[in-house]
């Protein structure tokens, strides 16, 4: 009986997976830099600037959840540099020649690079626990952060794939995930929004990245959620609908090229 094409999206997209996550513990260097970097960012704002920051509750506590959103964003960004290496490096046309649904390229980029945050994550978290961190988190809101969590990976994941496979060069695609990579800066991940700038403060307070903090913060320590909860949806659904959708329509034309 003929195989649907269902059937070999979900096989063929598992072969690329298990190709991303060899790539992961073969070539290390990228997971490394995944946990490094936010370790360091976390080390570095809670024991050098931690005590000059009032937030109204240890500092520590209050940065975690800035430190996992920007661990996150690092290592999905590399998703984007992944991908258009692939693209300019010939995978793509030899995948042609193969039994393989080129689509599959991209179901495992995302496959492996969202395993690779939940290794990075799991890290940051016990690196967190291990310097103070002491969430108060019930069974659901712990069920509430894993689906924020894998929802905001997701989001980005898929846009990052459709980033490389715009660009041309490794070296544009880089560059291109810097503006996503800066958001968690300018939000309340780090500082209280209310102790910005006027002009600052009105950016930090609407954009994706704080509604998902002060989410992952009220799920994590008790503080309030408010409409927090369903802005964060609200950010990240739409945009991993609007990331997958037009990932498609760029691999489908440059399928024609």
């Amino acid at each position: 009986m003929r195989k649907s094409n269902l059937y070999w999206s979900i096989t063929d997209g598992w072969t690329m997976s298990q190709r991303s996550l060899k790539h992961i513990f073969r070539e290390p260097e990228s997971l490394l830099m995944a946990i490094g970097l936010p370790v360091a960012i976390m080390v570095m704002f809670v024991y050098i600037f931690g005590g000059a920051i009032q937030t109204g509750t240890d500092y520590v506590n209050y940065v975690v959840p800035g430190v996992i959103i920007t661990c996150a964003g690092f290592g999905s960004s590399l998703i984007a540099i992944s991908v258009t290496q692939d693209m300019v490096g010939g995978l793509f046309e030899r995948l042609r020649s193969m039994p393989l649904l080129p689509s599959s390229l991209m179901i495992g980029h995302v496959t492996g690079g969202f395993i690779r945050n939940v290794i990075a994550t799991t890290v940051i978290f016990l690196v967190a626990l291990l310097i103070g961190f002491q969430p108060n988190a019930g069974f659901l809101d712990w069920l509430g952060v894993i689906g924020l969590l894998s929802l905001f990976m997701l989001s980005l994941n898929w846009l990052f794939v459709a980033i490389g496979l715009i660009m041309k060069s490794v070296e544009t695609a880089n560059a291109a995930t810097f503006p996503m990579l800066f958001l968690p800066y300018i939000s309340s991940a780090f500082v209280p929004t209310e102790t910005m700038p006027v002009w600052l403060q009105a950016f930090a307070d609407n954009q994706p990245m704080t509604p998902l903090i002060e989410t992952l913060r009220g799920l994590l320590i008790g503080t309030p959620i408010d409409n927090n909860g369903w802005l964060t949806i609200f950010w990240f659904g739409s945009l991993l609908i609007i990331s997958f959708i037009i990932s498609g329509a760029i691999f489908k034309r440059r399928k024609k090229e």
